[in-house]
């Protein structure tokens, strides 16, 4: 079998009779170019089903016009509602995104990271939690611009969007601390990662200290985030007659929640729980689960704005690279009135 002949840019300009640049400026939308003739070459790019070639366009422009995420769990709803926010102010800049899942694996962010670059991307929108001495090296050995979305890490040079995670631990805390429960837990994710080992949890002693309520290292119980963690931790918790806890992962407090019931407690009469990001988690359960909200659609349109300026060298403003967005509060099943 014989393959077809390519069709590049040569092949249309031939056959539309016009110049390969014209057909550049048509290509690329430029509006320098007289109707008729605009409309001459999109009719031969449709009869010769030509494909602009993006690695081309890249090298003449110096731009690829992808961008890379790097998320940490793609099926996590969390990020999922960011990616989305993403994508849809990359569509209207005319950028491509290419989502990476990192499984939140210091190698494997390293790994995929790397991957991006020599891909030679634009920009990197960077989802998960703190990142790795060689990371970090990684991020300034290049001049890719970087802006973390929706989480704190541990590099404050790099750019961020995201909420005031510290304000929204203390409020979810006070709020139980006002229902007159005093032994109120702090379930967790990792605490090596920043937004829980500090952030959160500074937020979470800093409404135990304004309520006079002694801090106590026990209450405070380190997970891997997961459903599954949630659910075994609701032992523990009722072996240390505890009656209320703030948890910083949706999944994780779906499976707390679960595991209280399945052990005949009740929520929120005999338990009060509050969640973090507001997820699907927290609506599809039942009890239905009090949550911290997070403008989730909003942390990833803004991080891919913020991003589109620094790709375009618009990196004047230093007040701008770190962007905090108002979270919110809604009371659910889980609380009491």
């Amino acid at each position: 079998m014989h393959s077809l002949p390519t069709v590049t840019i040569y092949t249309v300009a031939r056959e539309a009779r016009v110049s390969m640049a014209t057909v550049s400026r048509v290509v690329n939308g430029n509006p320098n170019v007289k109707p008729e003739t605009r409309q001459k070459v999109l009719d031969v790019i449709k009869q010769l089903n030509y494909r602009p070639n993006a690695v081309a366009r890249g090298l003449a422009s110096k731009k690829t016009t992808t961008v890379g995420v790097v998320i940490p769990n793609i099926t996590d709803p969390y990020f999922a509602e960011l990616a989305l926010g993403i994508d849809d102010v990359a569509s209207m800049y005319k950028y491509n995104i290419i989502l990476t899942n990192s499984d939140s694996d210091d190698e494997k962010i390293l790994k995929v990271v790397r991957s991006l670059l020599a891909k030679q991307v634009d920009g990197l929108i960077f989802m998960g939690h703190d990142v790795s001495d060689d990371l970090r090296n990684e991020f300034e050995s290049t001049n890719t611009p970087v802006v973390v979305a929706g989480s704190v890490v541990n590099d404050d040079a790099l750019p961020s969007v995201r909420i005031n995670y510290q304000a929204a631990a203390k409020e979810a805390t006070e709020f139980l601390l006002k229902h007159g429960d005093q032994q109120i837990a702090y379930i967790t994710g990792p605490l090596r990662y920043s937004i829980n080992g500090e952030d959160r949890l500074n937020g979470y002693k800093e409404a135990l200290a304004n309520n006079n309520v002694a801090f106590n290292e026990s209450l405070v119980i380190e997970t891997d985030g997961s459903y599954q963690a949630g659910y075994a931790k609701a032992q523990e918790v009722i072996e240390k007659g505890l009656k209320a806890a703030y948890v910083t992962d949706d999944s994780l407090a779906a499976g707390l929640l679960n595991g209280l019931t399945d052990a005949s407690i009740s929520v929120p009469d005999d338990f009060e729980l509050i969640s973090s990001n507001d997820t699907n988690y927290t609506k599809v359960v039942r009890p239905t689960i009090t949550s911290i909200t997070q403008p989730l659609y909003d942390l990833g349109a803004i991080s891919m704005r913020l991003l589109t300026k620094l790709m375009d060298g618009d990196d004047s403003n230093d007040d701008e690279k770190n962007v905090i967005l108002d979270h919110g509060f809604v009371e659910r099943q889980s609380t009491r009135k």
